[in-house]
């Protein structure tokens, strides 16, 4: 969770809109603006809500009763939707996220929720995979840990350099799975071909 700031009212976010949109050119007041002040702030709220919890408490309830079951656990294909800090453009793709337990496991809703907490804020890649490995390293305890976040950057396909269709793939791996050559081979082999 970040630091406790003012934040400005609905009102004062609502009128910044405004102001873009008079600023790209156009008429805030013409029929079919009226209401996108309104509408973009109750985006935004959706968008960035993950400043209004912390990620890490959907991994504190965990399950001991595993029957033993001490291989790999991954969950593939979450969808992630955020935004690139730098020019506050999305960008959208799909994490794969694994760990090997020690002695307990999370309910898997508990790490696309990590996911999406983290991912719902002004973010580059890089940042969030690490986040999403590091929560998951800190509160579960596992023996290892591996995140890989493959995305489209808008800042990137739709301005700029524009390159539709490139990706950029990121991880985070920790303990086993990033020093073990078998272990991280088989994490590896799950993201690609599940």
């Amino acid at each position: 969770m970040t630091p406790s700031r003012t934040r400005p009212s609905r009102s004062e976010a609502e009128a910044a809109v405004r102001t873009l949109i008079e600023w790209a050119g156009d008429d805030p007041d013409r029929e079919g603006l009226l209401e996108t002040p309104g509408r973009v702030v109750r985006a935004y709220e959706e968008l960035f809500s993950g400043y209004e919890s912390d990620p890490r408490e959907y991994l504190e309830r965990t399950f001991e009763e595993v029957a033993g079951y001490d291989e790999l656990v991954v969950l593939r294909d979450i969808r992630v939707v955020s935004f690139c800090e730098h020019h506050m453009l999305p960008f959208l793709g799909k994490a794969h996220v694994g760990y090997l337990p020690s002695d307990r496991v999370v309910g898997i809703s508990k790490l696309a929720r990590v996911v999406h907490g983290f991912a719902r804020r002004l973010q580059i890649q890089e940042k969030l995979t690490s986040e999403i490995a590091g929560a998951i390293h800190d509160i579960l305890q596992p023996r290892g840990v591996g995140v890989v976040i493959v995305s489209e950057h808008s800042c990137m396909t739709m301005r700029g350099v524009n390159t539709p269709g490139s990706r950029l793939t990121t991880s985070s791996l920790t303990g086993v799975i990033r020093d073990d050559p078998r272990t991280r081979q088989e994490f590896l082999e799950f993201v690609r071909n599940g």
